[in-house]
């Protein structure tokens, strides 16, 4: 079994890393298994929803590693519940309008925003738009922002099925609620190897390294994103 001290290892988090790339290129889509079983529901199914809520969640890499640079230099909790409410607070307000309302946007733009997302808090995290821009957006209003755009992200994908008229409102609700308990388990995992990482004496060289690497699996998740939309 790993220990604490072997998951904040820079080297294993640089193989898995390089693991998860091709990962990225299809993060956060609903399984065909998945799909054709909330296609087959009919009226209220709470429990299943929850459960495709927080699976997706979880398996959505991009989400994570955007939530990764969020929390990367937060060391009180209290600002990772301030900065996780607005990241939630945003993906819920357009994963419901998204849904409910079927506003009809590009799935391919908005992954490429998600991984520049991804990139843009990596370029924050070290320093980047104030040493070369000599400025940058609000942190709290960023991750607002960005939180919109997962959001649309989520209901994009949602929107890909054929989901039954009947209770879709509860049936939406239910699938948020499972994404914050995902995004709960998850973040849960992410700061407690955070905070243990941070103990180690060269964390702020491999703080840089790692974001660096987030960086670039934010723009890999872009690109490829922009390349489907161009070549759809």
């Amino acid at each position: 079994m790993i220990g604490l001290q072997a998951l904040c290892s820079p080297r294993l988090w640089l193989i898995l890393g390089l693991m998860l790339v091709p990962a990225l290129a299809v993060a956060h889509n609903i399984s065909g298994a998945n799909a054709r079983f909330v296609e087959g529901l009919e009226g209220s199914a709470v429990v299943p929803f929850m459960y495709l809520g927080a699976k997706h969640m979880v398996t959505g890499y991009d989400h994570l590693l955007y939530l990764l640079g969020v929390v990367f230099f937060l060391r009180r909790l209290r600002e990772v519940l301030l900065y996780v409410t607005l990241f939630t607070l945003g993906h819920s307000i357009t994963l419901m309008a998204g849904v409910l309302l079927e506003l009809n946007v590009n799935a391919y733009l908005v992954d490429t925003i998600i991984g520049l997302s991804v990139a843009y808090k990596a370029f924050e995290n070290i320093n980047g738009f104030k040493q070369v821009l000599g400025w940058q957006l609000n942190a709290r209003a960023a991750v607002f922002i960005f939180g919109l755009c997962h959001g649309l992200g989520l209901a994009t994908k949602v929107q890909g099925l054929s989901l039954s008229a009947d209770s879709l409102v509860t049936n939406m609700l239910s699938f948020n609620v499972g994404v914050e308990i995902g995004q709960a388990l998850a973040l849960g995992l992410i700061v407690l190897v955070l905070a243990q990482w941070r103990q180690r004496i060269n964390f702020e060289k491999h703080a840089f390294i790692a974001n660096t690497l987030l960086m670039g699996a934010g723009f890999v998740l872009a690109g490829y994103q922009f390349a489907g939309y161009l070549w759809q």
